[in-house]
């Protein structure tokens, strides 16, 4: 079925030269809130679709889970829905999977290549677990693999990253990159709503799965971390490579203390290149309110990128939904289906590089630390010891005396904000803390970021 739009007016010689060619044949892998909006925008804009790729794109079949089900809202042929992907994708030019997880994804798509398609994804999981075995195949059967609506939504984010800064030297990528964390974190902020109370509020807007796990626990922010670093540094870096913690620990008072420090905390995908590897990592962080990212709201995603020579960039909009999605799709797919219509292919993976992947205690970072502590002499100096011994420098300190119950000592809460090292050291750091006999506890340890 070749899609196509009859209000739709462009120059007639135009549309003559571009319906003469043979269409391109397009099957899509999902039909769930993306895939659905694929097959919606693609059909609305067929027209348009078809001018800018230089050929008339033609949906053979919308593969699904189950058949029977009512889908007209998305405004194709009913004929085309089948629950045999395996058959569909060899009879297809492009082939466009949004149906996520590992498998079937993953022996789809290579069954794809084999016949010939290129692929066009959003899968970040198998992305991340699998890349590197997905471009050898691309590459082997000379086919294109996209997959810009992995990170981000509608952010366009790798494509600049691959491409548009190919010829500058990727220092730091920082970013928010997960909807859901980012909206509990900012109701948390800004409402004060416990972390239990936000997560509900998420469900019920639509920004969070009934089982939140693999967004509040950093899965899917690692998946897409992994992703960054890769194109970034031109190194292969997989999911398992990934520092991850999520924001299941984050509490009221953390919350607390970085507004007195007027910062904000965010669930962060730090990704580093320094001169002994990179360091890839994700877990909330203080950062401070004068950042970019420390404005960025609700389900919002943003990412800031440092290069040598382009400076300072942030890609800013949002990171998920039906509609955001299938425009990165789309995108990609205009992309790939230009290159078979002119012949060659877009650019594969760039892992030349191949630098070291470093281990999170080699990351170099900055800690926020709160200690209950004696209130008596001689306090602070043990303290102090505990973080000269690690060679770890202060930058400040804030105590704020605790009324103390009948029968209690005195004591006091003790705030320590560190100078940057290395996590190993400030670690260990805290571990010597919690031997002192005037720590009574640590109460939290929070990781500061931004400048």
């Amino acid at each position: 079925m070749a899609v196509h739009s009859p209000d739709r007016r462009q120059d007639s010689h135009v549309d003559s030269a571009v319906n003469d060619r043979q269409p391109l044949r397009v099957a899509l892998l999902g039909a769930g809130v993306v895939g659905g909006a694929v097959a919606r925008l693609l059909t609305e804009h067929a027209d348009d679709m078809a001018a800018r790729v230089g050929a008339p794109l033609s949906i053979v079949g919308i593969a699904v889970r189950r058949a029977g089900r009512d889908r007209a809202a998305l405004g194709v042929d009913p004929q085309l829905f089948t629950t045999d992907a395996e058959e569909l994708v060899t009879r297809a030019d492009v082939v466009v999977e949004v149906i996520g997880g590992i498998e079937p994804a993953r022996s789809l798509i290579l069954r794809a290549m084999e016949h010939g398609a290129s692929v066009v994804t959003a899968n970040k999981a198998l992305l991340a677990e699998d890349g590197p075995a997905l471009y050898d195949a691309a590459a082997r059967h000379g086919v294109d693999l996209y997959y810009e609506a992995a990170v981000a939504g509608a952010i366009p984010l790798l494509r600049p990253l691959r491409e548009s800064l190919a010829g500058d030297e990727v220092r730091r990528v920082l970013g928010i990159v997960n909807g859901t964390t980012n909206y509990v974190l900012d109701k948390m902020d800004t409402t004060g709503a416990g972390f239990a109370d936000a997560v509900e509020q998420a469900q019920a807007l639509g920004y969070a799965e009934a089982d939140p796990t693999a967004d509040v626990e950093g899965f899917d922010a690692a998946a897409k971390a992994a992703i960054l670093a890769s194109l970034a540094f031109h190194t292969r870096v997989s999911g398992t490579d990934v520092y991850r913690e999520g924001i299941t620990e984050v509490t009221a008072s953390d919350i607390a203390a970085a507004r007195e420090m007027d910062a904000v905390v965010k669930l962060l995908a730090i990704c580093e290149h320094s001169e002994r590897g990179v360091s890839v990592r994700v877990h909330p962080a203080m950062i401070p309110r004068s950042h970019p990212l420390a404005g960025v709201r609700e389900a919002f995603n943003a990412v800031f990128v440092e290069a040598d020579a382009a400076g300072e960039l942030m890609f800013y909009g949002k990171g998920a939904g039906g509609d955001p999605t299938a425009s990165a799709v789309l995108g990609d797919l205009v992309a790939v289906a230009r290159h078979r219509v002119g012949g060659g292919l877009g650019p594969g993976e760039s892992s030349y590089a191949d630098l070291p992947v470093l281990t999170m205690g080699d990351a170099q970072t900055r800690y926020h630390i709160s200690l209950d502590v004696e209130d008596r002499s001689g306090v602070l100096a043990q303290v102090a010891a505990a973080f000269a011994d690690h060679d770890v420098s202060i930058e400040t300190v804030r105590q704020q005396l605790v009324p103390a119950h009948a029968g209690e000592s005195a004591r006091a809460n003790l705030i320590v904000v560190t100078h940057t090292a290395s996590d190993a050291a400030l670690s260990s750091t805290v571990e010597r803390l919690r031997t002192l006999d005037v720590v009574r506890g640590v109460n939290s340890v929070m990781r500061v970021e931004g400048s």
